[in-house]
């Protein structure tokens, strides 16, 4: 994975994170454990929790990295190292889902949440499941491109008025 797709899906991790997080009111109750429980299927049948796979191997890969070009004779340890902090922090992921499932279960009864459960296990449900992602990938690609196309035209435009006002930037 490249560090591109890694930034990328962590951004859409914690864009959706920010979003519910945002969403909830100061004082929300605590779900059952029942409604916590619904809201893990929840994300598991929609492949939410598969977004977050990659944030921990990929911090640990990316501090692998930032140590290695100026300890290239280290190169095995840190590949030992790296493999032991996966196993060991591996299961932490389970933590983000866990909290996730709780937002979840805050915003929705158990009933809708069994039935978005049936929407994404409906052959339309499932390849939203499968499409969404990509959609929301090439949607991040064409944004970025979007944003360099205005911010050049927003400084030749600047630079234009300016000009008009005896400026020259």
């Amino acid at each position: 994975m490249t560090l591109t797709t890694f930034v990328r899906r962590a951004a859409i991790a914690g864009m959706a994170l920010a979003c519910l997080a945002g969403a909830l009111p100061a004082a929300a109750q605590q779900p059952s454990a029942s409604a916590v429980a619904t809201a893990k299927e929840l994300l598991v049948t929609k492949g939410a929790t598969t977004m977050f796979d990659p944030l921990i191997p990929g911090m640990i890969e990316n501090t692998k990295n930032t140590f290695l070009p100026t300890n290239p004779g280290l190169f095995k340890d840190f590949n030992e190292v790296a493999t032991r902090l996966r196993a060991e922090l591996g299961p932490k992921r389970n933590e983000i889902v866990e909290q996730i499932a709780r937002l979840y279960a805050q915003r929705f009864s158990e009933t809708e949440m069994k039935e978005i459960i049936a929407f994404y296990k409906s052959p339309t449900g499932k390849k939203f499941a499968t499409e969404e992602p990509l959609v929301i990938d090439q949607g991040l690609k064409q944004a970025e491109e979007w944003a360099r196309r205005m911010s050049e035209e927003v400084m030749t435009r600047f630079r234009a008025e300016m000009k008009k006002k005896g400026h020259d930037l």
